[in-house]
């Protein structure tokens, strides 16, 4: 059993200094490229979204709304939103190389109602290593597909006349 505790606490630290350099990328058709690392994430207004599993147990995830961080990239919205601007998407990566796509206009509060956020906690715990350290949340689809796991980065994208 002793053996086993500084093990333990190697793996632990370990995990933690990986977590510590992780950085959430915003780039692509933006007037500003980010990097956010998890404090940038944790000072930022929080909001919570509401997630079923596969079992159909609901759980509460909590973490930054995906409109705060595109504008902070100064990504187009509200009144801004218009013409030209219709044809960006957003193209959100993950670790394992699982990709989804989100047209700009769709993550839009003065054109849709849907509520997507980048969770750092579930039920009020950290997501767990194989899940995070962010995960994507998308409120009320009928399929959690789009709701990814171990986000990295954001790219905002343009459709090619």
């Amino acid at each position: 059993m002793k053996k086993i505790l500084p093990l333990a606490f190697l793996l632990i630290s370990g995990w933690l200094f990986c977590q510590s350099g992780f950085k959430l990328k915003v780039s692509g058709d933006v007037s500003k490229l980010l990097e956010l690392n998890l404090t940038d994430l944790s000072k930022m207004p929080r909001k919570e979204a509401s997630l079923k599993d596969k079992d159909g147990i609901v759980h509460k995830y909590a973490g930054v709304s995906l409109s705060e961080i595109l504008s902070m990239a100064g990504v187009p919205s509200g009144k801004d939103l218009h013409g030209e601007n219709l044809s960006k998407y957003l193209l959100a990566k993950c670790s394992d190389g699982y990709q989804v796509l989100f047209s700009l206009a769709e993550l839009d509060a003065s054109i849709a109602d849907k509520n997507v956020i980048v969770a750092d906690t579930v039920d009020g715990k950290l997501l767990p290593e194989s899940k995070g350290p962010l995960r994507l949340i998308v409120e009320g689809e009928k399929k959690p597909a789009r709701s990814s796991y171990q986000l990295e980065a954001l790219t905002v994208g343009q459709i090619q006349k």
